[in-house]
């Protein structure tokens, strides 16, 4: 896969990067370890919100969304299918921006 600007590169593509260059090495951490990591990346994200350092912030967003692409890949998921779910707005009330009012209804969105 040649090398585009994150402006050319939508959730598929990443996907599909992320796996070129990491996939046979995931498979052998495996989901659980891989699912570790990212949550050690988490972490680092959180790390970076409190100090509001802008390069850091963006280090680890591309971070935390490379190991969820990749946690995504070894469950076999697409995650640009995956998206699919908000295409139309709210999961639950289906509006843009939500309006959802109800906390029973606000318990089952993420």
């Amino acid at each position: 896969m040649a090398t585009r600007g994150p402006s050319e590169l939508g959730v598929k593509e990443f996907q599909a990067q992320i796996e070129a260059i990491y996939l046979e090495r995931d498979k052998s951490r495996g989901t659980l370890g891989t699912f570790a990591w990212l949550v050690e990346e988490v972490g680092e994200l959180s790390r970076a919100l409190r100090s509001n350092d802008r390069q850091n912030l963006e280090e680890e967003f591309a971070d935390v969304f490379a190991w969820l692409v990749t946690l995504a890949s070894l469950a076999e998921v697409d995650l640009a299918a995956a998206a699919q779910k908000y295409a139309q707005g709210c999961p639950r009330c289906s509006a843009t921006p939500c309006v959802c009012r109800h906390r029973e209804e606000l318990e089952d969105l993420p």
